[in-house]
């Protein structure tokens, strides 16, 4: 009889090797910087533009913010991603809060052809003069590190984002004729029409009419001033309406906007009634509708100037002339109202 051991041997239960499931590997920190800058070089060609033939898009992510080596795999993505695309470029930026001694963010432009890069860098150290700190070039990658590159906010793209758009779109242009006009652009005739059509303008009649309103009246809700905006030279020579502001146009939106800290101190509201005049009603038109752009929606102009003014017989000084006002000018006051 033979005999059979009770025991069972170890080795003929366990094989050699283990057939239970050993799951997923273990992702490195490398393996998630690279998934990372994937993801981020995606979502830059998803929402790039195609201006002229060449697909340009600008992103700020806020990654590490002096971080070269993250961001040279961004472009590597995005230049394996557009292998087939021979015109492109790219800018992307970290926004994160600046960090280290020199307390800055980096940005990288890459693209292709390189004269794309090489362009897009000098445009953009240009725009970003003093804020440089330190910068690569490789050709078909430039990678600099900023002063503080300003983040997006949440309904409006910062000015650096806007500032490197205009970088792209001036980079990729191409080769043009230049007696064209290029494409976008507008004549000073059609940007002075186009900026009229955005004001309810007055005659000088109408305009003398507002100003003397006593204060108070029903129909002003709100300060009216009369600005004259011509070079003093100009006044000098021609004369003056002495109840004026005098405000010289390259000063005009600081001492008027709310927010600046070289305002009047009248200007501390949003629906003053600033109607602006110049000589012949040609700049004023242009300075109404920039008060508009900081949100002074209730600002206009004088037809035909300071020339129209005195054509018309009216005087030089408002203050001074209450008795013997016309009827007519208290009569039919002009309507304010505010365009969008």
């Amino acid at each position: 009889m033979s005999h059979r051991s009770s025991s069972t041997s170890t080795a003929s239960i366990a094989p050699a090797e283990s057939t239970q499931s050993e799951g997923p590997a273990l992702r490195t920190l490398e393996d998630v910087r690279n998934h990372a800058a994937l993801e981020v070089a995606m979502r830059a060609i998803g929402s790039r533009k195609t201006v002229d033939g060449v697909r340009m898009g600008v992103s700020l992510v806020l990654a590490k913010a002096d971080d070269f080596d993250f961001l040279k795999r961004v472009a590597e993505h995005i230049r394996t991603e557009l292998l087939l695309v021979h015109d492109f470029v790219f800018a992307l930026a970290t926004s994160g809060t600046p960090i280290g001694p020199n307390k800055s963010n980096t940005l990288m432009i890459c693209g292709s052809p390189e004269h794309y890069v090489q362009r897009a860098l000098l445009l953009a150290s240009a725009k970003l003069i003093g804020r440089v700190v330190h910068s690569e070039n490789e050709g078909h990658i430039w990678l600099a590190s900023i002063k503080r590159i300003s983040p997006s906010g949440l309904t409006a793209p910062s000015t650096d984002e806007v500032a490197l758009w205009d970088v792209l779109h001036k980079a990729a242009r191409p080769p043009m004729d230049p007696l064209s006009r290029p494409t976008g652009s507008h004549s000073a005739a059609t940007r002075l029409a186009l900026a009229r059509a955005k004001l309810e303008r007055l005659s000088p009649r109408k305009a003398f009419g507002e100003l003397s309103m006593p204060s108070g009246s029903e129909h002003l809700h709100a300060p009216t001033l009369l600005v004259d905006i011509r070079p003093q030279a100009e006044r000098e020579r021609d004369g003056m309406i002495q109840s004026a502001l005098f405000i010289e146009r390259n000063d005009l939106e600081w001492r008027f906007d709310p927010q600046s800290d070289e305002r009047l101190e009248i200007a501390d509201r949003y629906d003053l009634r600033i109607i602006v005049i110049d000589g012949e009603g040609r700049a004023s038109s242009l300075a109404a509708v920039a008060l508009h752009e900081i949100g002074l929606l209730n600002a206009t102009d004088v037809v035909g100037g300071y020339r129209a003014w005195i054509e018309a017989g009216l005087p030089v000084d408002i203050a001074r002339f209450e008795e013997g006002l016309e009827e007519d000018l208290r009569s039919e006051p002009s309507v304010i109202r505010i365009l969008n």
